[in-house]
Parts: structure tokens; C-alpha cells; sequence
């Protein structure tokens, strides 16, 4: 690890050692020679001695990424897909010695684990693991640094006409992905918004933490009578099980524009404080790769799918993925108003003891620097 950090903290010269042209010789010995001249004149001209010029053009830098796979981490998916091609996205805007190194997640507090244990440096990751993980750190660790993907959430209901107005949720089961995930806490906010009792094992109406494959399986039995979840299962409950969409979580968000927080791009706190520089890249990969894949969605989507059988040995059915991927918007913006809002809600219903202090969250100083410099609007 330490040789990790020194590498980046003296990436400039290990970058230009890497970069050096050397010309063809003709035998190891030319090779040699040659080799040992270049590096006796960067020794020179950077002010160290040649062992250290070698130790630098020899010294590779790892980068340590997760991604879950599936649709709302698209960015973390598709650069995957580059690298497992050897077209590296990142690598090419990273440095000739800094080295990718990619690991697929199922759950967010898993990845969040990651960081925790110094196995990841940085994570695409939803909202609420996020914001969970802060907090048990006490603000320590976890930055939030981009965006990544908003929207792709909704209420979906049985097509037999069992639920038609808010007062039919009176009595009724509805499945979430996951006790105190995202969208588990949107869908008991908005029961208790319609004046329903909701506890964490009754009320009014019933919500019944249920990972999303076993949802699916639910519904089509008709055991959930309604199910609020996100892409790509809202896709899969309307094209595979008949169900109907009650409501449209972006119609909640009036004051971000129907905009809301699907995935972040998290660093680990140490990784931000002590590789800025590197860091940066990659924000400024992750940046272009997005504005790549919106200008080029037809090629994007095939890649995605290609790397989620690689990942999980199974793809998207072609129409599941087109209506997926039309219901996300990929982008680099947090909208970190519909987060603040989202942990004030888990307060509110108990999932938070306290209200949660997110002072420290948010370090976007890299990305505005980014967003700067290519002329953008910046984050505020």
C-alpha cells in the first residue's frame, strides 16, 4: 500500500518514465544501454539518481473499483466492459502505469465494506448505503464525489384493477428491494403521504422488504400486490408480469425537476486526501464516459449488455433493456438536494435515530475543477 501511494504522489515523473519512447535495438545489450540513458537523463533532469528513475518507470499504481451489476451503474458496467476488452476507458485517461482493477458487488453495504476495509478506492454506489456508511463512520469516510445515474424508480401495481386510488393500498402488501434501501423508505414515506399507517411490521398497509427476483416471482402469483422498486425490475414487472405503473417516483421530486439520486460515485476519504491528482482523472474518465454513453447509446447499450452476461451470466431481454435504460438519465450531477431529502425521510420514519449530520458527505471540489475546465456548469 505504501508503495501504492508513493507511486501516485510522485506520478508525474513515474508518468513520464512510462511514456518515454524508446527506440528498437538491435540486442539486450544496446537495450541496455539505451534504456540506461534515458533513464541516466530523466535522472538529471528530475533530481534523482538512476536506481530511482528505474524504480519509478517500473512502479505501477492500482486502482481499486466496484460496481453492482445492473443498469443504474451503467458508468461503472460499460468501463468494466472496456477494460475486459483491453480498450480501457479509464486506463487511457488514467496514465500508462496506473492499473485498473475491477470488482462487481451485489449489495451496496457490500461495496461500502470495501472501502471500510481498504479493498476499494472507489464505488459506484446508491444513495442510501452511502449515507449509511458516513454515519457509522461518524462523517470519517465516504465522499461523495459525482454523480452517476437519477431516476429508474416507480409503483407498480396488479393489472386486475385491485388497486385504482391511494385508498386501495388500505390492507395491501407491497414488496421493496430491501428494509431501509431507497426506495423501501420512499414507499413508506408516500403511504404515510396518503394518510396510511405503515409500520415495521404492519399498519394500514403491509411493506414487505423482498430482494427483487423473489418480487418478481411474487407478483406474478399475485402474493405483492403492488411493488416499489427500480430499474431494470420495474421493466421486468410491466413487460413480463402485466403490471401496471401507479406512479412515477419523479412525479415526487417537484423541486429538483422530477430529478433524484440513483447512484453516486463514492471515493474512500484517504484516496481523496492523499491521490487528488489521480482521483481527478478518474472523475474526469467517468465525466467523459457519460457524455459518451448518452451520445452514443446504441453502442452503449450492447456493451452493457455483453459485460452483465460476462458479470452474471445472464442479459437484459432486448425490450427490458430498451425500456430500462429510456426510464434512467446517466450524468455527473449528484442532485444532492433529493439525498438530503431522502435521509431526512429515514429519520423521520425511525430508520435514522438522529438527524443526520451529512456535513461531510459531498467533496465535488474535483468535479467542479473538471466541470471547470472542459467550460461546464459547475455543482453548487
Amino acid at each position: 500500500m505504501d508503495a501504492i501511494r508513493q507511486g501516485v504522489q510522485e506520478r508525474g515523473c513515474a508518468t513520464r518514465c512510462s511514456n518515454v519512447p524508446l527506440r528498437a535495438a538491435r540486442g539486450p545489450a544496446t537495450q541496455r544501454r539505451g534504456l540506461a540513458s534515458v533513464l541516466s537523463g530523466l535522472a538529471l533532469a528530475f533530481g534523482v539518481g538512476v536506481a530511482g528513475a528505474l524504480r519509478l518507470h517500473a512502479e505501477r499504481v492500482v486502482i481499486r473499483a466496484g460496481h453492482f451489476p445492473n443498469v443504474t451503474h451503467a458508468q461503472g458496467v460499460i468501463g468494466h466492459a472496456f477494460s475486459r476488452r483491453g480498450k480501457g476507458w479509464f486506463e487511457q485517461r488514467l496514465g500508462t502505469n496506473v492499473e485498473v482493477q475491477w470488482f462487481v458487488y451485489n449489495a451496496g453495504p457490500t461495496a461500502m465494506e470495501g472501502i471500510f476495509a481498504r479493498s476499494l478506492d472507489v464505488a459506484y454506489v446508491g444513495p442510501n448505503p452511502a449515507v449509511n456508511a458516513h454515519l457509522k463512520s461518524d462523517g470519517e469516510e465516504i465522499r461523495v464525489v459525482a454523480g452517476a445515474c437519477s431516476g429508474g424508480a416507480a409503483l407498480i401495481v396488479q393489472p386486475d384493477g385491485r388497486i385504482q386510488r391511494d385508498a386501495d393500498f388500505r390492507s395491501r402488501k407491497m414488496g421493496t428491494p430491501q428494509l431501509g434501501n431507497t426506495q423501501d423508505v420512499a414507499a413508506r414515506v408516500w403511504l404515510k403521504s396518503v394518510g396510511l399507517r405503515v409500520t415495521l411490521t404492519g399498519g394500514d398497509a403491509r411493506v414487505i422488504p423482498t430482494a427483487n427476483p423473489d418480487q418478481l416471482a411474487l407478483f406474478q402469483k399475485g402474493d405483492l400486490d403492488a411493488v416499489w422498486t427500480i430499474e431494470p425490475w420495474v421493466s421486468r414487472l410491466v413487460l413480463e408480469a402485466g403490471g401496471k405503473v401507479y406512479l412515477q417516483e419523479s412525479s415526487l421530486w417537484p423541486d429538483t425537476g422530477g430529478r433524484y439520486v440513483t447512484t453516486h460515485l463514492v471515493s474512500r476519504a484517504a484516496f481523496l486526501q492523499q491521490q487528488p491528482a489521480l482521483l481527478k482523472r478518474w472523475i474526469v474518465a467517468h465525466v467523459e464516459l457519460t457524455q459518451w454513453i448518452n451520445a452514443h447509446p446504441a453502442e452503449a447499450k450492447r456493451l452493457f449488455n455483453e459485460e452483465l452476461r460476462a458479470e452474471s451470466r445472464q442479459a437484459l431481454a432486448e425490450p427490458v433493456l430498451e425500456r430500462a435504460w429510456s426510464q434512467i438519465e446517466l450524468t455527473h450531477d449528484p442532485i444532492r438536494p433529493s439525498l438530503l431529502k431522502s435521509a431526512e425521510d429515514a429519520h423521520r420514519i425511525g430508520f435514522l435515530k438522529a438527524p443526520p449530520d451529512l456535513a461531510r458527505l459531498y467533496d465535488l471540489r474535483l468535479l467542479n475543477e473538471v466541470l471547470r475546465e472542459k467550460g461546464w456548469v459547475e455543482i453548487r
